[in-house]
């Protein structure tokens, strides 16, 4: 298949462009640097230069592919505040896409997120939140039209991801709790430190693209969380032993104060379960787990 993939060279795009290849299908990948395009040719890909704002040429590339892979997510402005826009630019993006494949059958897979879906409960593929003005709700609700497309002709699917997909390199809320902890002297976790994210190995999360892309049935909603919940009091573990900090409890007042942008994702405890996922696709994750992937890649220099 031609499949064209978003944030194809991205913390998950970059590994899952080398298992579709694999596979035997031909990667389109979406460009928006030079840097970018030639990262994709390298891996074998055929750039596409543009950004997620290009809506006309994002229907024109999908119109003229077997499959899409939505990705990319403008996580340049959501970590700055504005997780509101970013969503905004990312229904946009899945609205394109949908119409421009509507009624052809082709599969369609998006990237969402396991974050807050269930605050305090386990959340399984059939859980959605609560509607709501939330950030995590207008991502929420690019989610559900997805599922809807399956109504439209479109063998659409939803890959929610852990709020940690970890491996060397990772850059995301892993990483920056290991900021705050050279910043502060403390590796700190918020109250008893009982609240869970759930987490997911890069490879493991990229594996699951593919079995989505190739097999998910149309309207699927897929879990990409090889451990159902680590809590932060766990993580602050490592953090400690590794930078031969103390590992410290923090008051939810004082919270945003010493963890800033990261506070409200390190206060909520959000466990989920993938076992429908596995059992659907006959998806095994086999990547270590997360603290045991702290320990070896986290704190080296």
């Amino acid at each position: 298949m031609r499949v064209f993939v978003t944030g194809a060279s991205g913390w998950i795009g970059s590994a899952l462009v080398p298992e579709l290849l694999a596979a035997g299908h031909h990667v389109l990948g979406l460009a928006r640097s030079q840097a970018s395009a030639a990262a994709l040719e390298k891996a074998g890909a055929e750039p596409v230069t543009g950004s997620l704002a290009d809506l006309d040429l994002l229907a024109e590339t999908a119109r003229a592919s077997d499959a899409v892979v939505h990705l990319a997510f403008r996580h340049d402005i959501a970590f700055t505040g504005d997780f509101a826009g970013a969503a905004t630019s990312d229904r946009a993006a899945v609205d394109t896409f949908g119409a421009a494949l509507a009624g052809t059958d082709k599969p369609f897979t998006i990237a969402s997120g396991l974050l807050g879906i269930a605050p305090g409960q386990v959340a399984a593929e059939t859980t959605w939140p609560a509607d709501g003005d939330a950030p995590g709700s207008l991502r929420a609700a690019t989610a559900r039209a997805t599922v809807a497309l399956a109504d439209k002709g479109v063998r659409s699917s939803v890959v929610r991801l852990a709020p940690t997909v970890h491996g060397e390199g990772d850059g995301g809320f892993v990483p920056g709790l290991i900021g705050v902890a050279r910043e502060k002297g403390v590796a700190g976790y918020i109250g008893d430190g009982s609240q869970r994210w759930p987490a997911v190995h890069r490879l493991d999360a990229a594996h699951l693209f593919l079995l989505a892309l190739e097999h998910a049935p149309a309207g699927a909603v897929l879990h990409a969380a090889a451990e159902e919940g680590v809590s932060q009091r766990d993580i602050a573990g490592v953090i400690g032993e590794q930078l031969r900090l103390p590992v410290t409890s923090v008051t939810p007042a004082d919270a945003p104060a010493h963890f800033g942008w990261l506070a409200g994702n390190t206060a909520l405890d959000s466990p989920s379960s993938a076992t429908r996922t596995k059992a659907l696709l006959d998806w095994h994750p086999t990547g270590p787990g997360l603290l045991a992937d702290m320990a070896a890649h986290y704190f080296t220099a």
